[in-house]
Parts: structure tokens; C-alpha cells; sequence
């Protein structure tokens, strides 16, 4: 049965192989501390971040993420460690929640491998702390339990190392954020949170299956006096915060969480009888809760993404765990001198590799199981995906039209994990675009981009982006969006053919450095213009002549013909454009761009990089998995584009819908 612990309950561990699994909503840093019997963390090396994210014992994510897994074996811990703290704390980002008081409760279980809770602990009444000591595993009298600890701190990471007695706490602090910015630029966004009835739920009778989705109770609690908490100071000095107040509560305890919604969106229509007993629901396509099948086969696809994501984490925590576990045995087997000699530790290993296997086997039978599933979901859902969302191979592109409204997401993409290649899962990032997108044009992003000659490579490169282009152009309604082209020395000519050719172009491709600093100033006049609006509530006193489409600028081989009034501009553009419209597609190498060193590592990070081949760079955001990213292509003599691209013309022509 689990325990539901309130701030400062304990509850003893029944085993010590474990998972720590946090559900936040919103990306997090997640990281651990060991400490001695006093809770004193004695170094750096004691401390497991998304910079160093492994100790014995212990292994937390390389990023922020909404949802983590960390692995923890108690067993493995050093004889000195008798205390585990779990840390949480929000990324350093520009434009993201700065306290927990702006974002939904965590919510933090202790699990068993085969995904069993054991303790949850929702952390309720966080206000001004950026950083949370989320939970502690200590040893008492030779065994091992759980504290909710619930302990925030105004002043940060810096402030909550320092409380443990690291030296040089704000140092690593910057180092941990660092880290995690560098992470966060190859992570795709998670999309909204999902109610209850929209979660997908799988069996997990055995080693490797994936775990439930950790919901509380579906009612809201009662109300109930709060625990008292621990001890505080004033926030303002950075020191320690209990996450409520102190004493009897006035209200209900607030147990809200990222998986609870005041309104859920209706779940969707019985389209397929009941599954026979023993054997797996057949999928439907827009088998989500959603208010349209537009919305329901978007949050299909995201179920679809998490579900593989979450499999393949059980399985791989398996087989590491078989690993593990035979290494022991052979150790304690092989530590006897009499088991060196004779049979006895041939037996020993023979033994523990037969126990390794079984698991192992298990666990591969409950991936293959989850894995035909979503390839059998997969099959239906592919094809009833809208044009937004499908492959340039869907049939729906031959029955395109413009639109009248804009869909809710792209499609910029497909991923696969190494465990089933063939089983893809296409990428959507929501419209208008939040960010902007990097498309790698460098031999070094990827072995199959280091084979790949360098000319083609850039050819590839800027046919990827203008694909891309021709799809956001297709997916908007007439005359709502406009696409510019910086190339400043004319080379991507004939990759830029089908836009140039059908007239679909705000203007020509600018070329020179002339081209450039006319294009930028265009752009950078309008992000001014309609942000002053915005402020001023007078959005209807902008210029008549303004374009308040969505604006798409392509600049390709980024920074020939830039210089440092340019790429101010450009970095002025990839952080304030998207909010009011101007989003920015580059084609460019990092390496061409090295002389400029760690003044464009902003402007990096701020984009999602893709690839125009092959490159497993990208994370998802709950467990953090490397992820192969497969760019869209075009079926090999079709004229999609050019088809699309001539209704887009048409529309533009008559204002209406050809």
C-alpha cells in the first residue's frame, strides 16, 4: 500500500533498489546530495547534477525536465553516506518560472523497479524558493527509510548547498545551471500536461514493464490542519523555508499537481468494441481525451512518445539492474579464496549469468509486447493524421487545401530509439513556433553528417529549411504568414527555387552585406513596433503599411556577410521575436561562427537544433533519452512542394481558398 506522506512523515523502505520518479509540470533541475550522519555533504564528488550525473549508487537526469527517473541502490552507497537528499530547482532560463510559487505542486514517488509507489509526497505551500530539498533517504539502526522533507530556499541551489556545507556552493551552483542550458537546447518541450482521463494506461506485471502514471486520489481532499513545518528564516537572506506556514491552516491544503485540472476536455467516443480478456485493446486513431480530433490525435502522438519513452527507461533500468546484481554475486562469490579454486566459481558465475539472463529475458519480453502495441497504434494513427502532422508520403497532401485556421502543431520530424528503429514517432512543436529552429549544417553534428560530404551537407541543409518553410506556409490561412530569405552570398539559389519561383516570398533572397542589414532592420523595426503596443494596450494604432502576419526569416550560411550590428540584431530577434510573431529558421555551422566564441552561446541554445541526416542529439522531456531524429523528406521524383506551394500562391492571389 503507499504511504502518503505530508512534510516531515517517514516511512521505512522495504527494499533498496529503487526509483525516485518527479512529476513537475514544468522543467526542472533534479539532483542528489550524500551526507554523512550529520547531513554534511564532505566535497563536490558527493553530489549528483546534470553536470555529473553518477556516483555509486546513485544516477539522476543530464537536463531539466518536467518528469525525471533517478536511480538509486542503497546497497552500493559507501559505508559513510547515510543520507540521500533529493534536490529540486528551477532551470536559470530567460522567460521561465523563477519560483515554485508560480508553477504546479510537485510531486515526488519512491518506487520500486517493477514501479510499485511506496511513498509519494506532493509539495504543497512552495512560494518565493527557486530551490526545494524534496525528500531525504536515511539509514537508521541498519535500515534504510524516507523523510518528506519539503524544505525550499529563496536564494537557490547556492543557498541550498551551502546549508549542506559545501565549499564553493555558488561556484557549482553556475556550473549546474550551465549545464543545464546546455541540455535544455537539444530538449524537445513538453507539451501541456494531460488530465487523468487522458492518460494512457499499461499493465506492468513484470521487470521492465513501464510504470504507471503517478496520479493522486481523482476527488480533491479535504481539508485538514497542515503539519508544522520545519525551520525558517527570513527569505530574503536566502536561508532555509519551510513550504507552508507554521501552525494551523486557514484553508484547504492546496494538492494540486501537474495530472489535475479543474475541467477535463470530453474523452473520446467509444469507435471500437471492447478487447476480448487477455488480449490487448485494439488502437484507434484519436483514442485522447480532446475537444476536437485535431486536439485528441495530437495528444495520441504525445501519448505514443512518452509511452515509448517510458518502456524503454524500464527496460534499460532492468538490464542494468540484472548487470548489477550479477556483479555483486561474482563479487561476494569470487571474494572467498575456496570458491578460486575448483568448480565452486565456475558454478558461481555460471549461476549468476543464468539469473542475469532471466531477468534480462523478462524484461526484453515486456519491451517487445509494449513495442508491438504502439507499432499496431502507430499503423492507425499515421494515416488519419491531418496534413499539419503527417509525412510528405501522407495521401492527404494530395487532397490539400489552405486552410482557415491555424492547426495546433507541425510536424518537423520523426525520433526512434535503438531499440526499434522502425518505429517512429513524429515530432510536433506547437504553433505559433516558441522558439526557433537551428538546422546544423556542420560535418560534426553526427557519424552519418562526418560521411557526408561537406557541399552536400549544406545543400541538404538548406533543402530541409526550405521544406519546412513550405510546410509552415501551408498550414497557415491565406496572407498569415510571410517568409523572408537572407543568403548573402547566393549560394542556396537552387535550393530556394520553389519559394522564389511560385511567388510566395515576402521579397527576393537578400544578398550582400547591404541585403542583410536591410532585412534585419525591417524585422527588428517591427518586433519594436508591436511590442510598444502591446505595452501600451494600442494595438490598433500600429502603421497601416505594418505586416502583422507571422514572420519567418531563413538565414542561410550564418555569419557570412554578418557583422556585430548584424548579429546583435539577429540575437534580438531570436529572443524577443517569437513572442510577437517573428520567428528565425538558420542554416549554419557552429564552427564558421567560432571567432565569435561565447557570445553567440545564447543564441544556440535559445534555437531547437535539427539535422539535415540522421543525429541522435535530441531528448525527450521526461526521462531524458537520446533520441534519433529523422528529418521529413520528400517522396524520391514527387512535386508536393511545388503543388503545395501553388495553392499557397493561388490563395494568396484571390484572398480567398482556391
Amino acid at each position: 500500500m503507499t504511504a502518503e506522506l505530508v512534510r516531515g512523515q517517514n516511512h521505512t523502505l522495504p527494499q533498496t533498489r529503487l526509483e525516485i520518479r518527479v512529476s513537475a509540470g514544468t522543467p526542472v533541475v533534479a539532483g542528489a546530495t550524500l551526507g554523512d550522519e550529520r547531513g554534511t555533504v564532505h566535497g563536490i564528488e558527493w553530489i549528483a547534477h546534470p553536470g555529473s550525473p553518477q556516483l555509486p549508487g546513485l544516477e539522476v537526469s543530464k537536463q531539466a525536465a518536467a518528469d525525471h527517473r533517478l536511480a538509486v541502490d542503497l546497497d552500493a552507497m559507501p559505508a559513510a553516506v547515510h543520507r540521500v537528499t533529493v534536490l529540486l530547482a528551477l532551470p536559470m532560463e530567460a522567460g521561465g518560472p523563477v519560483t515554485f510559487g508560480a508553477v504546479a505542486a510537485p510531486f515526488v514517488a519512491v518506487t520500486g523497479l517493477e514501479g510499485t509507489e511506496i511513498a509519494t509526497f506532493t509539495l504543497t505551500g512552495l512560494d518565493a524558493e527557486s530551490a526545494v530539498a524534496a525528500l531525504e533517504l536515511y539509514r537508521r539502526q541498519g535500515d534504510w527509510k524516507v523523510r518528506a522533507v519539503g524544505q525550499g530556499y529563496a536564494g537557490g541551489l547556492a543557498a541550498m548547498l551551502t546549508d549542506q556545507g559545501v565549499t564553493g556552493a555558488a561556484e557549482l551552483a553556475r556550473s549546474i545551471h550551465e549545464a543545464v542550458a546546455r541540455g535544455m537546447a537539444r530538449s524537445v518541450a513538453p507539451p501541456p500536461p494531460r488530465t487523468p482521463e487522458g492518460d494512457r494506461v499499461r499493465h506492468t506485471a513484470a521487470i521492465g514493464d513501464p510504470a504507471p502514471p503517478v496520479t493522486p486520489p481523482a476527488d480533491p481532499a479535504p481539508s485538514r490542519p497542515t503539519a508544522a513545518t520545519g525551520p525558517t528564516t527570513d527569505s530574503t537572506a536566502g536561508g532555509p523555508t519551510g513550504g507552508a506556514s507554521a501552525g494551523p491552516a486557514t484553508g484547504p491544503i492546496n494538492y494540486a499537481h501537474p495530472r489535475r485540472q479543474a475541467t477535463a476536455p470530453p474523452p473520446p467516443p467509444p469507435t471500437a468494441p471492447p478487447a476480448e480478456p487477455g488480449r490487448p485493446a485494439q488502437p484507434v486513431a484519436g483514442d485522447a481525451t480532446g475537444w476536437s480530433m485535431e486536439e485528441r490525435l495530437y495528444n495520441q502522438v504525445w501519448g505514443m512518445f512518452e509511452d515509448l519513452a517510458r518502456t524503454t527507461a524500464a527496460y534499460r533500468s532492468a538490464v542494468d539492474f540484472a548487470e548489477s546484481r550479477m556483479d555483486q554475486e561474482l563479487d561476494r562469490a569470487l571474494s572467498d579464496p575456496r570458491n578460486r579454486i575448483g568448480g565452486a566459481g565456475d558454478r558461481a558465475r555460471e549461476e549468476a549469468r543464468a539469473k542475469r539472463d532471466q531477468l534480462t529475458d523478462r524484461a526484453r519480453e515486456a519491451l517487445d509486447r509494449d513495442l508491438a502495441q504502439l507499432a499496431a497504434e502507430s499503423a492507425v494513427v499515421e494515416p488519419a493524421l491531418p496534413a499539419a502532422f503527417a509525412g510528405w508520403d501522407n495521401p492527404v497532401w494530395h487532397a490539400y487545401r489552405v486552410p482557415m485556421e491555424i492547426p495546433m502543431a507541425l510536424r518537423i520530424g520523426d525520433l526512434h530509439l535503438p531499440e526499434n528503429p522502425d518505429l517512429r514517432i513524429p515530432l510536433l512543436v506547437r504553433l505559433p513556433l516558441e522558439r526557433g529552429i537551428w538546422v546544423d549544417s556542420g560535418r560534426t553534428a553526427s557519424e552519418a553528417a562526418a560521411l557526408t560530404d561537406t557541399d552536400r551537407l549544406r545543400r541538404l541543409a538548406m533543402d530541409n529549411a526550405v521544406a519546412h518553410a513550405v510546410r509552415l506556409l501551408a498550414v497557415y490561412p491565406a496572407g498569415e504568414f510571410s517568409v523572408h530569405v537572407i543568403d548573402p552570398a547566393g549560394s542556396a539559389a537552387a535550393a530556394l527555387a520553389p519559394l522564389v519561383n511560385s511567388g510566395v516570398l515576402a521579397g527576393p533572397p537578400a544578398s550582400g552585406a547591404g541585403g542583410v542589414a536591410s532585412v534585419l532592420a525591417h524585422l527588428t523595426r517591427r518586433v519594436d513596433l508591436v511590442q510598444m503596443a502591446i505595452r501600451a494596450g494600442a494595438a490598433d494604432s500600429l502603421p497601416p503599411e505594418l505586416d502583422t502576419a507571422e514572420q519567418l526569416l531563413i538565414v542561410n550560411d550564418f555569419p557570412h556577410g554578418f557583422d556585430d550590428r548584424a548579429v546583435t540584431q539577429l540575437r534580438y530577434l531570436a529572443d524577443e521575436g517569437p513572442s510577437v510573431g517573428v520567428h528565425l529558421l538558420m542554416v549554419a555551422d557552429r564552427e564558421d561562427a567560432s571567432a565569435y566564441g561565447p557570445v553567440l552561446d545564447p543564441l544556440w541554445r535559445s534555437l531547437l537544433r535539427i539535422t539535415p541526416v540522421a543525429d541522435d542529439h535530441l531528448a525527450d522531456p521526461w526521462v531524458g533519452h537520446a533520441w534519433t531524429y529523422e528529418p521529413l523528406r520528400t517522396p524520391p521524383g514527387s512535386r508536393v512542394l511545388e503543388q503545395v506551394l501553388t495553392q499557397v500562391a493561388a490563395a494568396r492571389r484571390t484572398g480567398r481558398r482556391p
